[in-house]
């Protein structure tokens, strides 16, 4: 049986507060530095061919996004690449590990309402260190019973997560990635709550689940509360 619905996981980046757009500016800037070697999209384009080549060495965040962009100056370059714009690309990923936390509407009052009733982990992927600031600086940390910092989210993920938190019929999975959030919670059994959010990387984009039963899509986390208690009523 399903039984009562426990424990709710929080997606971070773009979920509860700005992550994106960050990433947005820096790659504008980065093509503005390599201008000379191609137009922008084109630059784009070849630091998402590097990004995907190296998820799988150095994972997902800032890090790993810096070292791409390195590593697709040097090719746009044939290796030509002056040690000013490598210095340059360096100091854009610094002040990415260091921009301010802005949360999004309603993640706070979300949060704050649902804290105490029931168990909140926050399920992030990404640099450790990142996460632990960003969540440190959002001033949400305490209303977390875990934090589970991982380096990529599958369905074996939140069946891990979700089992020692409860159990994943019993939880529920909020994002605004469909692909890291949404799907892979469905799959062993969880609630899949979708929040879209205007920026999405383009590697986070699939179709929604529309046909499976514990999907939801949501405006914005001011709607969660009400959701949870629908649900809550049909348990």
């Amino acid at each position: 049986m399903p039984g009562k619905l426990t424990t709710i996981g929080f997606d971070a980046d773009d979920t509860l507060w700005q992550n994106e757009q960050f990433f947005r500016l820096t790659e504008k800037h980065f093509a503005t530095l390599l201008a000379d070697h191609g137009e922008a999209e084109h630059i784009s384009a070849r630091l998402l061919e590097a990004e995907k080549r190296n998820l799988a060495v150095y994972g997902f965040g800032i890090k790993g996004f810096t070292l791409s962009m390195i590593e697709t100056a040097i090719e746009v370059t044939e290796g030509r690449v002056p040690g000013s714009t490598i210095a340059e690309i360096l100091a854009a990923g610094r002040d990415m590990l260091g921009h301010p936390v802005e949360a999004l509407p309603h993640a706070r009052e979300t949060v704050e309402r649902l804290a105490g009733a029931y168990h909140l982990v926050l399920i992030t992927k990404g640099d450790l260190f990142d996460q632990e600031r960003k969540l440190a600086a959002s001033g949400l940390g305490d209303l977390f019973d875990a934090v589970e910092i991982v380096s990529d989210k599958s369905a074996a993920t939140y069946a891990r997560i979700f089992g020692r938190h409860g159990s994943p019929q019993t939880s529920m999975m909020v994002g605004n990635s469909l692909k890291s959030d949404v799907v892979p919670a469905i799959e062993p059994g969880s609630w899949g709550v979708y929040v879209p959010h205007e920026l999405t990387w383009v590697l986070e984009r699939v179709e929604p689940p529309v046909e499976a039963p514990r999907f939801r899509q949501l405006v914005d986390l001011g709607e969660l509360p009400a959701l949870i208690e629908s649900i809550g009523k049909e348990g």
